[in-house]
């Protein structure tokens, strides 16, 4: 069947990023070694927490300055925390040339705030080819969690089965496919593009 409607996964598919990158960058604001960065994310479970909405960018701020002992700025430590994706550039003409053929496009990522207004405002290609954007910190809930592939099909107003989405890890996927979709793990854009060519995609880029 052909895909009235394709969901893309952000991180690791049309974003490449550096957890070690962003642990070092945000040690260097708040003056201690991103060994210290990593066990103060985990003991407050602060990715959880941030990518689910329950902790606000500046709340984070707080708890981390007091673990660290510093009084870093707010903007300094959301950049040092955010600066850490590159474009894929491998998938952008994959994408130009879906939105090219009228393809309806989404994304459906577990994200935190700082990193999706970093993201939107640095890589024009998520502002000018999609059409729905279903956030895990907007949502409240994480894939593989089964509510935010439910948002995801509601916002397309469409069945599960007419849905298509990819994702680099295979949870995800595998919960995806539980609500319905039809759901391919990602490793290339050469895989995927040969996966969306099975289901009816003239691609001629």
């Amino acid at each position: 069947m052909t895909p009235q409607f394709i969901y893309f996964d952000l991180g690791n598919v049309i974003l490449n990023f550096s957890r070690s990158r962003q642990y070092r960058q945000m040690g260097d604001i708040l003056g201690v070694s991103p060994e210290k960065i990593s066990q103060f994310v985990e003991q407050d479970n602060l990715e959880r927490q941030s990518e689910t909405g329950q902790i606000t960018p500046e709340e984070a701020h707080r708890l981390l300055c007091c673990a660290a002992e510093s009084d870093c700025d707010f903007s300094a430590l959301a950049l040092a925390d955010s600066d850490i994706f590159e474009l894929n550039t491998s998938i952008e003409p994959l994408i130009v040339e879906l939105a090219r053929c009228g393809c309806c496009m989404g994304l459906l990522s577990n994200t935190s705030k700082n990193h999706w207004e970093f993201c939107h405002s640095r890589f024009p290609l998520l502002r000018d080819c999609f059409e729905h954007y279903v956030l895990s910190y907007e949502v409240g809930v994480m894939k593989p969690e089964a509510d935010i592939y439910r948002v995801a099909i509601q916002k397309t107003g469409l069945p599960a089965e007419e849905i298509f989405y990819t994702d680099d890890l295979e949870p995800n996927v595998l919960a995806a496919k539980e609500c319905g979709l039809d759901a391919v793990l990602f490793t290339d854009t050469a895989q995927l593009t040969r996966e969306l060519s099975l289901r009816g995609l003239q691609l001629t880029f």
